[in-house]
């Protein structure tokens, strides 16, 4: 399981004092896991194919190509705030929203739940609200931010969106702080 599954990092986390950036610690675990399954897969279809004598360079083309959908897939998104703003870097492309110019918050659920912040300026940023439970820092800029939004009154939709995020921030937290005293 990754990192986020298991809520590292929830304890022991101090607010950044000023212009410190904040990023998702759990990032490079993904990416390493990522590397992993598609790395794995590729070796287990090249060992089939060539267990039963049929493995060629033309055939061992798209196993490769496979392996590489599955790594594009799996590429987990690299998310960092600083002070007013959140960016989120996939395998294509970024995203980046000012987060002290906030007017909406929405939480998306479906098959994946994900977070969608919109800034004045146009700007959105999707994520998943996990990364933010996971990394108490990256949640204290966004939500340091979206108060300041809220006060400036340009924070229009996702008050409650976001008090659920603390809410389960603040679970998480305890749970693990149970979990480490030996309470639970």
């Amino acid at each position: 399981m990754g990192c986020r599954e298991h809520g590292h990092g929830a304890v022991g986390v101090c607010p950044l004092p000023g212009d410190e950036m904040a990023h998702d610690r759990c990032w490079s675990k993904e990416l390493r896991s990522a590397v992993w399954y598609s790395g794995g897969l590729l070796a287990l279809l090249l060992l089939i194919d060539g267990g039963a004598g049929s493995l060629t360079p033309v055939r061992a083309v798209p196993w490769g190509a496979l392996a590489l959908l599955l790594f594009a897939v799996l590429y987990p998104s690299q998310v960092t705030a600083g002070p007013g703003w959140l960016a989120s870097r996939g395998l294509l492309r970024g995203q980046r929203v000012r987060t002290d110019l906030l007017v909406s918050v929405r939480c998306l659920d479906g098959v994946a739940q994900r977070l969608v912040l919109r800034d004045v300026f146009g700007g959105r940023v999707e994520l998943d609200p996990q990364v933010l439970v996971a990394n108490p820092a990256l949640w204290y800029r966004v939500a340091e931010d979206a108060g300041r939004s809220a006060a400036a009154g340009l924070l229009t939709c996702g008050e409650t969106a976001l008090r659920r995020v603390g809410e389960r921030i603040d679970r998480e937290t305890a749970r693990t702080v149970f979990k480490v005293s030996g309470l639970e």
